[in-house]
């Protein structure tokens, strides 16, 4: 029982959080940019068209957000909050690990957090757990659900990874 309780209050700020983060970016709520002041900088790494995929960005944070907070599709809803981390986390690379610096700190725990949470499952007080499915969590789902964050994220980061080297010669 304390253990289901800690997964969903785990659960609600992890989907809290990656929220709060998409409604920066679609809407300019919480002081954020909105699509139109976040394209640019997307578009600086060489993510191109900028508002398009802001807006996919956005959007997928929101969908891992939901999914998580309700603990359904458990290992989907991780994978998707681990890709947009992995994404956020190539543009801030260079800056190292630290947010106070710029770094790629937050992101990061955000990837690690789903990805425990891709191991434990979401707990009882969950969708998932009032469903036949509810045993699709543990190592073998949060490897595959991590395999599907990286290929997912992977063409993104390349891009990225590929201007910044076009830009820093």
């Amino acid at each position: 029982m304390e253990t289901d309780l800690g997964l969903l209050l785990l659960r609600l700020a992890l989907a809290t959080l990656l929220a709060g983060h998409a409604c920066q970016k679609l809407f300019g709520w919480f002081r954020g940019r909105g699509i139109a002041g976040t394209a640019p900088l997307l578009e600086a790494d060489g993510v191109r068209p900028g508002a398009v995929m802001v807006t996919i960005a956005g959007l997928s944070e929101l969908a891992a957000a939901t999914l998580i907070a309700l603990g359904a599709l458990t290992p989907l809803g991780n994978a998707i909050a681990m890709g947009t981390m992995i994404v956020a986390m190539s543009t801030l690379w260079p800056k190292g690990i630290w947010a106070h610096l710029g770094g790629y700190e937050v992101p990061l725990t955000y990837a690690l957090i789903a990805l425990a949470l891709a191991v434990t499952g979401p707990g009882g007080y969950s969708v998932d757990a009032a469903l036949p499915w509810f045993p699709f969590h543990g190592p073998l789902w949060a490897g595959g659900a991590a395999l599907l964050a990286i290929v997912a994220a992977l063409p993104i980061v390349l891009i990225v990874a590929r201007h910044r080297r076009a830009t820093s010669h």
